[in-house]
Order: structure tokens, then C-alpha cells, then sequence
């Protein structure tokens, strides 16, 4: 009797222990649950003062150093919190708000350097380097980035007298943002193993960029970066003008006027909100010419559009971080004016074999990028197809690269046509008239007006002997007289 007895008390105590770990599994189970959910309302919460609502979430996403354009752009385009300004207040040192809106915007940052100071020939050389009728459209905003009272005091004064006409007319600027609008700039993330006072002085001059960008979202139409020791292209206004003339109807966020750093990047104004907030997302993260690029793709310009000549050089030989020699120069730079190509509006065509995706249309701007085609033979060409009849007062047309010095028109010449035929993706010009040859590879002509009695249809260059060697057509520039009386 004692035995089933013991058997089946012993089943129970089972039932009952098998119940308990069932229960201990289930409240386990809820009990991580709510753990996980705790810790996202923790991670959502604790975040940077100055990071918005709408940004947490694509923060929490951005665990790694390398942001992902593709992932993020319409995340990052639909953010409506980005057109806000930041709320802070900025001291004005010298000059007054601006009386009207202007066409072009340049900002310069600036902080006391332990050797050297080219604050003051930055600013000469914006207003020396530009016409009077330029300077009635910019204005020059310096930000005195620096929280050392009395340097900034010097400056301003500095400024004052030796500006003191532009400040007057209302195109100078010189301002400040207390220290204590400024994030925690110690104990940083130390990426990329920088140390310590490299992380803070990056992360501040991206701060102090992201102020700057916020002041400036009003005052025009555009904006151009500039670092405070940079010398100027002379008319370089009405250069930037030409090149956003030519860009009306294309997408873009950034043109670059320079290949170094932060130098020379133009803007709409009203990408500047964004950006600025863009910056204080990530301040801590990387140098600020990083996170421009990575701005660029996230707002799905996967590509740089930088032109050249450059109009802007990096004149200082020390950095403003703590002194050290700063040797870098754009060897694309040109002080001199120089004339932007028209270019005009234009179909492009070639019967060469081309390599890759190196097409007809990158050697028709002054974009750097290039057409590249395998060994051409004699009767190849490259023509370009003009929208509407033009009159051409030069052509310049350069073949091969620094690399490939030997990718050149050995044998060729350049002809300008009329008398165009065809529908409208088979368009061509029945007579062409023969302005010259090319000479090692470069072609280039003046005063085209008066050697072509007709208004110009198509331009073709023609290969004119066989080569072994594959061809680059590196630019075609072609500046315009006057539009034919149509």
C-alpha cells in the first residue's frame, strides 16, 4: 500500500515542479521583455541636448563610425524638424543685420592660432577679388569662433579699422556665440584614435560651423564655405554665377570651387538648416569635411561636382590646431579671372568604342571627369549636337590626362557645321567647315565669330589618322558671342 502511495505523491511533486519552471520560463521571458523595452526608452531618451526628436532614430541606427547614404536618404530628406533654426543667440561685434537678401553668402570661421593669422588678408582678398558690382551682391559673415574674450576684442577692432567701409555698407559682419551654447567638448568618443585635444578641437569647429551655417540660412540665395586663411580667384562671383546658370534644372546639393577640405563648397541657403544640424548630430563623430561628403549622399548626390580652375586657395602655412605646418595647396587654382565655357545646352554622340562607363556627355563640362574611347580609327568622331544655333566666340578642346599623357589626338581635327538634318535623336549637320588641327592632343581657337559666317549647328572632332593608343577627351569648352536673332 505504502508503495503506489509514495508513487503517486511523488507524480505530483513532479507536476508541481514542471508547473514551476513553466511559470519561472514565462515570467523570465516577460521579465526581458520589458528589460529590452526599458533599455530603448532609455537609449531614446538619453541623448545629446542638442540633437532634436525627429534625429533619434536615425542616431540609434548610425552605430558605426561609417554612415550609409543609401540607407538613410529618405530618412534623412523627409526629416521636417531640419528646416527649424537652432535657438541660440549670436552677439554682433561689428556691422548689423543685412537690409536685403543678397545673391551670394561667404563664411568664414575663425579661432586664435598659436603661429600665424590670416583672418584679415581672407577677408581683403573676398573684397579686393571682387568688382563693385559684385560686391553689391555678397556678404561676408565672420564667425570669431574663439571663447578668449580679449583675442576676440583685438580682432574686431582689427576688422573695424581696416574694413570699416564694407562694414558700413552693409556687406561685413563679424559675430560670436557664447561658450555656453556649446555641447560637452571633453571626454569625447576618441575615434579613429585621435587624441584627446584633436577630438575637441574637431568636434568644436564642427559646432562652431554648424552655428555659422544657422546664422547664414537668411542673408541669400547661396552659400560658400571658406576656411580664414584662403586667397581668392579674381570675379570669382560671376564665376560661381555662370556655373549655377549652367546647372539650372539639374539636381544638386554641393558644387566644390576647391579640392581641399571644406574650401570653396557651395550651398542653397535653404540646405543651411539641415546642415547646421547635421553637424551638431554628429559633432563628436569625425572632422567636418567628412561629414559634408557624408551629407551630400544623404541627400542623394552620390557623385562630386567640383569645377576647375579652382577659385579658392589654402594660403596659410600653420594650422589653426595648435600651430602645426599646413603645406597644402589646390594645384588647380588659378588667381587670375578666368572665363567659365558657356557651354551650351547640347546632344553628344560618338562612334568609337567606349570604355566602361567613361561616355560622351563627362567631356562636354568643366567638370573633372572625362570621355574616354579604345584606339580610334581614321573617320571616328565625337560630335556634339547643339539645341538651338549658336554663335562661338572660342573653342578649347584637351585630350589625355596627367596620368595618361600618351591617351591624346595624335591626328585630328576640329569642324563646325550647319544645315542640320535628321529627327531628333538622329540629328546632324549636312556641310561642316574645318577650323584647324590638333596640336599634341589640344585644340584651341579665338575669335570664331569672325572666321564662321553662320550660325553653328554641330562641332564634330574628327579623327583624322589611325592610333594604337586609346583616346581621352579630358574637356570641350566653348564660350558663346551672342544668341542669334532667331
Amino acid at each position: 500500500v505504502t508503495l503506489p502511495y509514495a508513487f503517486l505523491h511523488m507524480r505530483q511533486n513532479l507536476k508541481y515542479f514542471d508547473k514551476m519552471r513553466c511559470l519561472r520560463k514565462r515570467s523570465a521571458v516577460s521579465f526581458l521583455g520589458v528589460l529590452v523595452i526599458c533599455l530603448l526608452f532609455m537609449n531614446l531618451y538619453i541623448e545629446d541636448g542638442y540633437v532634436l526628436e525627429g534625429d533619434k532614430q536615425l542616431i540609434r541606427e548610425t552605430a558605426t563610425h561609417q554612415l550609409n547614404p543609401e540607407r538613410y536618404v529618405h530618412t534623412f530628406k523627409d526629416l521636417s524638424n531640419f528646416s527649424g533654426s537652432i535657438n541660440i543667440s549670436y552677439r554682433y561685434l561689428a556691422g548689423t543685420p543685412l537690409p536685403r537678401k543678397r545673391y551670394l553668402t561667404i563664411g568664414l570661421s575663425s579661432v586664435k592660432r598659436k603661429k600665424g593669422n590670416y583672418l584679415l588678408e581672407t577677408i581683403k582678398s573676398i573684397f579686393e577679388q571682387s568688382s563693385y558690382e559684385e560686391l553689391k551682391e555678397i556678404a561676408v559673415v565672420v564667425q570669431l569662433a574663439d571663447f578668449d574674450s580679449a583675442w576676440c576684442e583685438g580682432m574686431v577692432q582689427d576688422i573695424s579699422q581696416k574694413f570699416a567701409h564694407h562694414i558700413i555698407a552693409g556687406r561685413l559682419i563679424v559675430i560670436h556665440v557664447p561658450e555656453e551654447y556649446y555641447p560637452v567638448l571633453d571626454g569625447l568618443k576618441r575615434n579613429y584614435n585621435d587624441p584627446e585635444d584633436r577630438v575637441k578641437f574637431r568636434s568644436k569647429q564642427n559646432v562652431d560651423y554648424a552655428f555659422l551655417l544657422n546664422f547664414c540660412a537668411n542673408l541669400s540665395d547661396y552659400y560658400v564655405m571658406l576656411e580664414d586663411d584662403v586667397r581668392c580667384s579674381k570675379n570669382f562671383l560671376t564665376a560661381v554665377k555662370k556655373v549655377i546658370t549652367s546647372r539650372e534644372g539639374s539636381y544638386w546639393v554641393t558644387l566644390e570651387f576647391s579640392k581641399l577640405g571644406y574650401i570653396g563648397k557651395l550651398y542653397h541657403s535653404h540646405d543651411l538648416p539641415r546642415l547646421a544640424h547635421f553637424l551638431l548630430m554628429f559633432y563628436q563623430e569625425m572632422p567636418c569635411d567628412w561629414l559634408l561628403i557624408h551629407f551630400r549622399g544623404l541627400l542623394a548626390q552620390k557623385e562630386v561636382i567640383r569645377f576647375k580652375p579652382s577659385l579658392f586657395q589654402h594660403m596659410g602655412y600653420y594650422s589653426s590646431y595648435k600651430g602645426a605646418e599646413n603645406k597644402l595647396k589646390d594645384d588647380d587654382f588659378e588667381e587670375e579671372s578666368f572665363d567659365i565655357p558657356d557651354n551650351p545646352p547640347a546632344n553628344l554622340h560618338t562612334n568609337m568604342n567606349v570604355f566602361e562607363n567613361y561616355e560622351a556627355s563627362k567631356a562636354y563640362s568643366s567638370i573633372d571627369e572625362y570621355f574616354w574611347g579604345k584606339a580610334p580609327s581614321t573617320g571616328d568622331f565625337y560630335g556634339i549636337v547643339f539645341e538651338k544655333p549658336i554663335k562661338i566666340s572660342k573653342i578649347k578642346v584637351v585630350t589625355g590626362t596627367e596620368d595618361r599623357q600618351n591617351d591624346i589626338l595624335h591626328h585630328g581635327a576640329l569642324e563646325v557645321g550647319e544645315k542640320i538634318v535628321g529627327s531628333k535623336k538622329g540629328r546632324q549637320c549636312t556641310t561642316y567647315l574645318r577650323l584647324g588641327e590638333f596640336k599634341n592632343g589640344n585644340f584651341e581657337i579665338t575669335d570664331v565669330e569672325h572666321k564662321v559666317l553662320f550660325d553653328i549647328n554641330c562641332m564634330r572632332i574628327l579623327v583624322t589618322k589611325s592610333q594604337k593608343e586609346w583616346l581621352i577627351i579630358r574637356s570641350i569648352s566653348v564660350w558663346t558671342s551672342q544668341t542669334p536673332n532667331q
